[in-house]
């Protein structure tokens, strides 16, 4: 029901937030009389305020057209690989037509970026994303609202989520031999299932494993987030956060953990920051501070873009990594596509370098909860793995602005330039690899 209440006031609100849009132009356009009238620029910057404050939040778009590679100007393709029910495995792909950038282009490491499914779309990668974009070949995962996913698709667990990324990376490996697999955040902890699994069974693994931020173990400096998943029993989360999908969309009676229900808790955890936030913003329209402005809006039309998350893989999450704690305590059963139950065995990963990443002042994942991998990765040699902790830095200042850029992506390109194996020390026997440059290759050769 609270769903249904949530979404009838959503489209009462909807004609106004857009007739504050116009009144918003109206009062600040130069040339209607409006403009000229006492106290017009803080009239208009309120409606402005309260068209933002009112209005609905789609999911953004990456808009990633570019970048630049060692001062050459890059173009980048969005696409997408594999199509799934609840995910989308996007690629971006790289062109160009000067010959020297493309041949470096082509020599570069290949990285599955899983980007968190925990209420926000993977478009909150945007600049991790682009920053690899400089020197890796790049996917992500760009997990689906779940509102928008009919129920004849199925459930989705964790243990689905699980499966969906070691076929993700099968994808990249079959296409390229092998990749370095990224996990920001939440997805630390099913990658690290995946790749275990894939361990266990003799697959080929992933080069290197970067994980970000992520509750590998939450009981270590618990936060915030932390307790209220310990504090409440499974069955408060069940009864109190999960509700059904209103007949408005195509997923409706899916059960699901609403997207708006999420929103209320991130800002419910720095309120005073938000509503500082705000108020800046309008201080800056009176102003015409137009870039502190532009800045403002494009925060938080990431931020206040929500997506729903599958109740089964939210409840699963909750008990598993968050409760019952099966990962480090070596409990997990995750079940495969095909039905039967695997046990998860870090320690047998060994051919893989695992680097964690803990922002200093990090209050989602605390302090030690990602370095905990090390400890369950016995298997991998100390020589491949490797601790950093970025000092000044939040949860989002590790990947995402200026302490991402020029703190942790250093770290993050030496250690997967250092575990990149390369083809011919590979397989040195190749034919192909001797070859001159074959015409084929050639007339492909604009893209990377």
């Amino acid at each position: 029901m609270l769903y249904q209440l949530y979404e009838s006031q959503r489209s009462i609100m909807e004609p106004f937030a857009d007739l504050a849009e116009v009144a918003s132009r109206m009062f600040s356009n130069p040339q209607l009389p409006f403009a000229q009238l006492p106290m017009a620029q803080r009239i208009s910057a309120g409606y402005d305020l309260l068209h933002r404050l009112g209005k609905d939040y789609e999911k953004p778009e990456f808009g990633i057209r570019t970048v630049d590679v060692d001062g050459v100007n890059v173009a980048i393709h969005e696409r997408v690989d594999i199509d799934k029910p609840f995910c989308e495995l996007r690629r971006f792909k790289r062109f160009t037509d000067d010959p020297n950038t493309l041949t470096k282009l082509k020599g570069q490491p290949v990285v599955l970026v899983v980007a968190p499914l925990s209420g926000h779309y993977a478009t909150l990668l945007r600049d991790t994303v682009r920053t690899l974009l400089k020197d890796h070949k790049v996917y992500i995962t760009d997990w689906k609202n779940a509102r928008l996913v009919p129920l004849s698709e199925g459930e989705f667990r964790l243990d689905d989520y699980i499966n969906y990324v070691q076929e993700f990376i099968g994808h990249v490996q079959g296409i390229y031999g092998n990749c370095h697999v990224m996990s920001v955040c939440q997805p630390t902890v099913p990658v690290l299932a995946a790749v275990s699994l894939m361990a266990s069974r003799g697959e080929k693994v992933p080069l290197s494993m970067t994980m970000m931020g992520g509750p590998i173990d939450a009981r270590k400096s618990p936060t915030a987030v932390n307790n209220l998943a310990m504090q409440r029993s499974y069955e408060w989360f069940e009864n109190n956060v999960i509700y059904r999908v209103p007949d408005k969309f195509p997923g409706a009676g899916r059960r699901v953990y609403p997207g708006f229900l999420q929103h209320s808790g991130f800002v419910a955890m720095n309120p005073d920051r938000h509503a500082s936030s705000h108020y800046d913003y309008f201080q800056d329209l009176v102003k015409g501070d137009n870039d502190s402005v532009e800045a403002h809006r494009k925060f938080y039309d990431e931020y206040n873009a929500v997506l729903d998350m599958d109740a089964d893989y939210y409840l699963d999450t909750i008990k598993t990594v968050f409760q019952d704690f099966e990962l480090v305590k070596g409990t997990w059963d995750v079940r495969n596509e095909h039905g039967k139950l695997e046990r998860v065995r870090p320690q047998d990963i060994t051919n893989c370098g695992l680097l964690t990443i803990e922002g200093e002042l990090d209050d989602i994942s605390g302090a030690g909860q990602t370095a905990a991998a090390h400890a369950l990765c016995t298997g991998i040699p100390k020589a491949h793995q490797m601790h950093y902790e970025a000092k000044g830095a939040g949860h989002y200042g590790i990947f995402s602005g200026r302490r991402w850029r020029e703190m942790v992506y250093p770290t993050v390109k030496a250690f997967i330039a250092a575990h990149q194996v390369r083809p011919a020390a590979k397989a040195p026997a190749r034919p192909a690899a001797k070859a001159p440059a074959r015409p084929a290759a050639k007339a492909r050769a604009r893209s990377a």
